[in-house]
């Protein structure tokens, strides 16, 4: 795909070294994210590398290898989570007819590994990144937009640095699920969250304690964190079903913490199982009756693709924050007298 800025002179690392003050040698080191340049200096070439529209080539190798491609990367924390399969399919869909291609990563929840993966990608000349970050903070993706490579943060927003970002509205997914089980009559509410450094997490946590701390202050006695997996959230709902007085709902934090919690209610009998939702919406939570708190993902995808499609076309464009909203769907697993009744939702 050519656009305008492909077809206009290519400005030179003299030229960025000219604009920053500095030598072509120490241009190209703070560019290529080399150790030993100083931060005033890294923060001047970023500037005018930016300024005057400046794209890093990789070298003419990767044309002669075929490594050069039309492609826009995709960093993830786990394809193996149905999140980011569908969030994959619809960049991919959204990118097709513009005749690029998707290149997919996992950093594991990384951040050194999701460094790599992008100074790999950055330095093969992929057009552009969608990214899932594991990043605390991202100030140092400034490097990669001074290549000329868009970045474009989904469902963690970026922290430190200009960006396009599309992310939901987690607080009032938060609310949501809250808000529901209080209106079923719960007032022992656990919440079994993600990482705790997760903004995603951080904001689902406001937006219930916004409705729970004065209509149930118990449940931050009930909160359990860093469950991240499977594994993880079984044991801790385990932990939680074993106290004298056990929680009557629990909120999942994910759709991998929905799966352990189910996954250790199933070996109990009825009467000892709370009611449940998740935030997050696997196809199954359909089909078992799982009530959710959930947004569109591939709606994230496709508004993730044209935002980047839009940067590479125009790249002084204002930087674009995408709130998507999320929304309640009430299945069995949540319905008054649930927790005597089928709170699975078992036909």
């Amino acid at each position: 795909m050519q656009d305008a800025y492909e077809n206009a002179p290519r400005v030179t690392l003299a030229q960025v070294a000219e604009r920053a003050g500095v030598s072509l040698k120490t241009a190209s080191r703070a560019l290529g994210g080399e150790q030993y340049v100083s931060d005033e200096t890294l923060a001047n070439v970023l500037a005018a590398a930016t300024a005057l529209g400046y794209r890093r080539n990789a070298a003419a190798s990767l044309l002669a290898s075929g490594h050069l491609a039309e492609s826009i990367g995709l960093i993830g924390g786990d394809f193996t989570n149905p999140f980011y399969s569908a969030l994959a399919q619809s960049v991919e869909d959204e990118i097709r007819d513009q005749g690029m291609h998707l290149s997919v990563a996992t950093s594991w929840e990384s951040a050194e590994r999701e460094r790599r993966i992008v100074d790999d990608l950055a330095s093969r000349q992929t057009k552009a990144l969608v990214v899932v970050s594991a990043m605390s903070e991202h100030a140092e993706y400034a490097r990669v937009q001074a290549r000329g490579v868009p970045v474009v943060f989904v469902d963690r927003p970026a922290i430190g640095l200009e960006a396009d970002s599309v992310v939901f509205d987690n607080r009032m997914g938060g609310r949501l699920a809250a808000q529901h089980l209080l209106d079923n009559g719960h007032t022992r509410i656990a919440f079994v969250g993600d990482y705790v450094w997760l903004p995603t997490y951080r904001e689902r946590l406001e937006g219930m304690a916004a409705v729970l701390d004065g209509a149930a202050p118990s449940w931050r006695e009930l909160l359990r964190v860093d469950a991240h997996d499977v594994a993880s959230s079984r044991e801790l709902t385990r932990e939680l079903l074993s106290l004298a007085e056990p929680p009557t709902a629990i909120v999942a934090g994910n759709n991998r913490i929905l799966l352990g919690v189910l996954d250790e209610l199933s070996g109990r009998s009825q009467g000892d199982i709370p009611a449940v939702i998740g935030i997050d919406e696997p196809e199954w939570a359909r089909v078992m009756g799982i009530s959710t708190v959930a947004g569109d993902v591939e709606a994230v995808g496709r508004h993730a693709a044209r935002l980047a499609l839009a940067r590479l076309s125009d790249r002084a464009r204002p930087v674009e924050h995408v709130v998507l909203p999320m929304r309640l769907v009430p299945r069995r697993s949540t319905a008054k007298g649930g927790s005597e009744s089928d709170p699975l939702g078992a036909e």
